[in-house]
């Protein structure tokens, strides 16, 4: 006989047993009986029948029910007691059906996420070789509780690459691998709040998750403005910050490039107050109209933590970041990152490794910045043809345009007006520390192809235009 199902005593109790089944007949018991605890068909207290009588109901050995009810009862899903039925334990409660939760992320047919690359484009065959070759090729102590400052190999070929492609004086012994900038940001925050910092300076705007981290780490937060040649040092230099955080290469979410007057001063500032300068690199690779700014850490190692992933550059969900540390201040954040995760993990630094000494880390940014700026060349289009009277910056970089709408535009009503139609989009409040400012969005138009960017900005259009219609 195959299988044996029906209601067992007078619980109501409906068992299944399927000879053919691969799993031993008592876990197949022990299955039916958790589950129907877990949903709460069997209630606390409920009364089951005896090994004699579950085991005739089902033409199996008591010796099988008697092994299930044992393991339930050790699992504290049943009591069993000399001499008395065996019942559910009072203390067991049934699991809460609950809704499903809505997603993490609004689903919309064309969105133009700033922090979004072309995942389409992520070079899948290379990858896989370099994880095969990772496998093949790596000491067997390689898989063991790794250093955790990251893998040496991966250490001494990140310096390689930001010395050859970012222009930064790299020392593989100063480099943290990390699982992107969040984490090596945040270590540093909770280094800073130990340390009595009671505060940290973001640019303003800046990237809203910064201020996120900091404040989760117990620092407060100093806004300082931003204008066409990147922060303004004179102002960061009266707030009183021992630390800072700059985006110089490509700040987001203006787009503007800290210019060279503003990289002296702000070096200036480091040295004079011994303070410390976060610059995020999310970016800097993706210049359009001539080589790209060079990493600010090349002209201050000791004043400079430079922070970098492959989230911009290959894609978010590797999680491999790494931070290229003053040499003050790497030994000091290894033993936090050691208590944190015990060390990023292995297999994926062991690809990156490869993926960066095979060249192939080079060429997909080289085949990727052709995309990037046909996507980018098409927004543009896009925009002059649907929303003309919208003002683009002129910096030709990056995977974002900021979009400044005509004065007077509700910012808050156009983003939920371009939701509704099927766009997202981000408003520059956001990531803006006080309300109010010029109407302006951050468009990315690094994972759309170029049709969806024409469709999307003609639909975004329309939610320019409907609430100074209404």
């Amino acid at each position: 006989m195959p299988s044996s199902t029906g209601p067992v005593g007078s619980t109501g109790l409906l068992l299944e047993i399927d000879r053919a089944d691969e799993a031993p007949l008592h876990e197949q018991v022990e299955r039916a009986i958790r589950g129907s605890v877990r949903a709460g068909r069997l209630a606390p207290g409920t009364r089951l029948p005896s090994t004699r009588a579950l085991a005739a109901e089902l033409g199996i050995s008591r010796g099988v029910v008697s092994e299930a009810y044992g393991q339930l009862a050790a699992e504290g899903y049943l009591l069993i007691r000399q001499g008395a039925p065996v019942r559910v334990a009072r203390a067991v409660r049934p699991l809460r059906q609950q809704a499903p939760s809505p997603s993490f992320q609004p689903a919309h047919r064309y969105h133009f996420d700033p922090a979004l690359p072309d995942i389409g484009s992520f070079p899948r065959d290379h990858w896989l070789r370099s994880l095969r070759f990772a496998w093949r090729e790596a000491p067997i102590d390689a898989i063991g509780y790794p250093d955790p400052r990251g893998l040496p190999a991966l250490r001494q070929s990140l310096a390689d690459y930001l010395g050859r492609a970012r222009g930064a004086a790299a020392d593989p012994e100063q480099i943290l691998v990390c699982t992107g900038f969040t984490q090596a940001f945040s270590l540093l925050c909770r280094w800073l709040a130990e340390r009595g910092a009671g505060a940290i300076a973001l640019e303003d705007p800046g990237w809203h998750r910064q201020r996120l981290i900091a404040e989760q780490a117990g620092l407060g937060v100093l806004p300082v403005p931003v204008d066409a040649e990147g922060i303004d040092v004179a102002a960061l230099a009266e707030s009183g910050a021992s630390a800072v955080v700059v985006t110089p290469a490509h700040q987001f979410p203006t787009g503007c490039v800290l210019s060279s007057e503003r990289r002296a001063a702000l070096i200036e500032w480091a040295e004079a107050g011994e303070g410390l300068i976060v610059e995020d690199d999310f970016d800097a690779e993706y210049r359009y109209d001539r080589a790209g700014v060079g990493a600010l850490q090349g002209l201050a190692p000791e004043r400079v933590a430079h922070i970098g992933s492959a989230s911009k550059r290959l894609a978010p969900g590797l999680r491999l970041g790494w931070a290229l540390l003053p040499s003050w201040l790497a030994w000091q954040l290894s033993p936090a990152k050691e208590l944190t995760d015990a060390g990023s993990e292995v297999v994926g630094q062991l690809a990156l490794h490869d993926f960066i000494e095979r060249g192939e880390l080079d060429r997909h940014i080289r085949r990727t910045r052709l995309r990037y700026q046909r996507r980018r060349e098409a927004l543009l289009a896009a925009l002059a043809k649907w929303l003309p009277e919208a003002k683009v910056g002129d910096g030709a970089a990056g995977l974002f345009e900021l979009v400044r709408l005509p004065a007077g535009t509700d910012e808050a009503a156009v983003v939920s007006r371009a939701a509704a139609l099927g766009v997202g989009v981000e408003g520059l409040g956001l990531h803006r520390f006080a309300t109010g400012g010029d109407p302006a969005l951050v468009l990315g138009f690094g994972c759309l192809p170029e049709p969806a960017i024409e469709r999307g900005v003609r639909l975004l259009a329309q939610a320019v235009a409907e609430p100074a219609a209404s």
